[in-house]
């Protein structure tokens, strides 16, 4: 079998291309528009939290969280992450982060429900 027996086509599937820039704050699956794939199952995020990003202080009740820390250095719950670092914040679990550099992260949430967000402190950025 010759790798042209495994394309798109033959499949009847068409290869669906999206820019990262185009998704609204790096979320690009989950149950919201616009979304890669669209799914009320979960979310995911591939996002830049700039050094000294103010974010708001907060926990979801219905969906945990889990993040991969790809590069940057930050500190979330008094506990210092680097990169490379995996992170879960569990339903009710408070997320206070302070970016101590520029911070690239991904994150998985186990539901998709853009009302599960709750501020415990809500933060200005300048």
């Amino acid at each position: 079998m010759d790798s042209t027996t495994l394309t798109g086509k033959i499949w009847g599937y068409d290869l669906e291309i999206f820019k990262i820039k185009d998704m609204k704050g790096g979320w690009y699956i989950g149950d919201f528009v616009p979304a890669a794939y669209k799914t009320k199952d979960f979310e995911v995020s591939y996002k830049l939290h700039p050094k000294g990003e103010n974010w708001d202080t907060h926990y979801h009740k219905r969906a945990d969280e889990i993040n991969f820390l790809v590069s940057g250095k930050m500190i979330i719950q008094g506990q210092t992450l680097n990169a490379g670092d995996i992170f879960v914040i569990k339903r009710y679990e408070i997320a206070d982060p302070n970016f101590l550099d520029d911070c690239y992260i991904v994150c998985v949430k186990t539901i998709s429900d853009t009302s599960d967000k709750y501020c415990v402190v809500k933060k200005e950025n300048d």
